[in-house]
């Protein structure tokens, strides 16, 4: 097992840079929010994306889980979505002559999840995912069924709309290892969007990594080394949110875990065999940004997240 793990570790800048050039033939530019969504599937962990409507969410997740050539499924979350639509259902089936049991596997049983519009399904579905994102298991009745692995729930939401909507409460945030802003393109990146898209063939992706080459990378992530000085500065970025001016409530130790992780994921992504200063500070942000609560104030004066994070780092 040591030796496979050697030896994924060896191919892994060139299996990264092949899923990187093959995210590149459909999705174009966004690198910063590629990097970050393969940071929290080599840390293990599930993904909210955010941005305004037609800027390639969708798109993007498929992509991703088209390269691993792992199970995938998409839920479009509607208010009228139901728990059971999600985790799935038991049936009562004849069988020579007799009525069996039989358990039908919903959505939620692949390794990559698309929760399509999140906030749009009800409290109640919502909460439905909780056990599957944090346990990796559904309980149906008496009845337990594990999630096979790798499993990750990737979201969106669209921050925009309000109306018909379901604020993700924060017990359900927490849950999601980073949160992902996805902006606008330039100029040039919209003219090569509509240069590929516009044409009579869309471009299309390979799979270029296995479910077992993932799992070694994932177990390569917990082994990349990080001095306890970054580990001390960690901690006390995320202790320093539960009474910095301004913020209602903090993080919780969830966010330190996920910070040290996330940061290992980065500097293996980048071909370092250790945690840099760097990689802390930039994932600090996707870490902390959905766990920080604005006192009423805050929101008042327009201070957001990022801002509270970007002086909380200066002071460390």
């Amino acid at each position: 097992m040591r030796e496979d793990l050697i030896n994924i570790y060896k191919e892994a800048p060139a299996i990264f840079e092949t899923i990187r050039g093959e995210i590149g033939k459909v999705v174009v530019g966004q690198k910063s929010v590629v990097e970050q969504i393969l940071v929290g599937i080599l840390a293990g962990g599930h993904i909210l994306l955010e941005s305004n409507p037609g800027l390639g969410k969708t798109l993007l997740v498929k992509t991703i889980a088209n390269t691993t050539g792992l199970d995938f499924s998409r839920i479009q979350c509607t208010p009228d979505l139901m728990p059971a639509d999600i985790t799935g259902t038991t049936l009562i089936e004849e069988v020579e002559g007799s009525k069996v049991f039989r358990f039908e596997e919903g959505p939620i049983f692949a390794n990559i999840v698309l929760a399509d519009e999140i906030n749009r399904a009800s409290p109640r579905t919502q909460s439905a995912m909780l056990e599957a994102m944090q346990e990796k298991q559904v309980t149906v009745g008496k009845n337990t069924y594990k999630l096979e692995e790798p499993f990750f729930v990737l979201a969106t939401q669209n921050p925009i709309e309000m109306e018909g909507t379901f604020p993700l409460p924060e017990a359900q945030l927490d849950r999601f290892l980073l949160k992902v802003f996805i902006d606008y393109p330039t100029t040039e990146e919209e003219r090569e969007i509509m240069e590929r898209y516009t044409g009579h063939a869309e471009p299309r992706v390979e799979r270029v990594i296995t479910r077992r080459e993932l799992l070694s990378l994932q177990q390569l992530t917990r082994d990349v080394p990080i001095s306890d000085d970054l580990k001390t500065a960690a901690i006390k970025a995320v202790v320093s949110t539960r009474s910095w001016e301004g913020v209602e409530y903090g993080a919780s130790p969830r966010a330190s875990i996920g910070l040290i992780l996330a940061s290992k994921a980065r500097a293996l992504l980048r071909g370092r065999d250790y945690v840099d200063r760097d990689d802390l500070v930039a994932m600090a942000y996707p870490i902390l940004r959905h766990r920080i609560i604005l006192s009423f104030d805050s929101e008042r004066r327009g201070v957001t997240c990022d801002q509270v994070i970007s002086d909380l780092l200066k002071s460390i």
